[in-house]
């Protein structure tokens, strides 16, 4: 390909989609700034009721600016959206401080709610998923999948923003986390490091299906566990075992392990390979 048809098509792509999306520098500086805002441990400064109030319609300026890109896919404008998130804000926070103590709860390690806030990356994907969660609602595109990949490039922790997850949520250590787009997650559940809740089927045509699994009340999964399905339904008070592979349903108060085998060698090596699929 010539240098010159390259560049015409290069730049005929740059200018037919630079002004449809929401710029991800600012989607991320905002997002950053709201959570400074509900939670000044990260960093940023108490304010008085004053200062607060002056910071909230800072945000909700630097809000309506990222929305300009989108102004053509939104299916109401930009100033009632505005208005309809931020009032929304309050009850996320009162969500977010439920998943904060929850967290305290659950786990021997912390210590008191500001480590929670500063320190715990659960937590800090939990904050992301609750705003993105709130946008994708308002049928908001593009901007709420920046601000969980945001979370996910920091914390290694992927939640999609159409995720339907209840309050008391607790993550511990985080790392390898995927919960899918149409997962449907109880009150006071408990997810460890690796465990998957995914889809039997990537197929496109499965797009508008509800693909991902539905976890009730008081479930625990421990790490490295995969839940796959739409119809998948984990019943509540179930336990989950570290590495457990499921596909189908379980009922309440079910333990689903895998049970290791022992084996005592007499001689210093095996006579044969030991042998895993994936």
């Amino acid at each position: 390909m010539e240098d010159s048809l390259f560049f015409s098509q290069l730049y005929t792509r740059q200018m037919g989609c630079s002004t449809e999306v929401p710029n991800k520098t600012k989607a991320e500086q905002f997002i950053d700034g709201l959570r400074a805002f509900l939670f000044p441990e990260q960093g940023g400064h108490p304010a008085s009721e004053a200062g607060l109030a002056l910071v909230f319609d800072r945000l909700k300026l630097d809000f309506r600016i990222l929305l300009q890109p989108l102004t053509g896919q939104l299916n109401k404008g930009i100033i009632e959206i505005t208005a309809l998130f931020f009032q929304e804000i309050p009850d996320i926070y009162r969500k977010l401080i439920k998943d904060a103590e929850a967290i305290i709860r659950f786990d021997p390690a912390a210590t008191c709610l500001e480590e929670v806030i500063i320190a715990y990356p659960g937590f800090r994907a939990i904050v992301h998923y609750r705003v993105a969660h709130c946008l994708h609602q308002l049928g908001i595109p593009l901007l709420p999948r920046i601000i969980t990949e945001y979370a996910h490039s920091l914390t290694g922790i992927d939640i999609h923003p159409g995720a339907v997850i209840g309050e008391r949520f607790f993550i511990d250590h985080g790392t390898g986390v995927v919960i899918g787009e149409t997962t449907v997650i109880g009150e006071d559940v408990k997810i460890y490091q690796g465990v998957t809740l995914g889809a039997l089927s990537v197929e496109k045509s499965n797009a508008n299906t509800k693909r991902h699994p539905t976890l009730e009340d008081r479930v625990t999964l421990y790490a490295g566990s995969t839940i796959l399905g739409g119809e998948t339904v984990i019943g509540h008070d179930t336990v989950i075992g570290g590495n457990v592979w499921l596909t189908e349903s379980v009922p309440a108060f079910s333990l689903v392990y895998h049970k290791s085998e022992k084996k005592i060698r007499n001689h210093p090596s095996f006579d044969e390979p030991i042998n895993f699929t994936i």
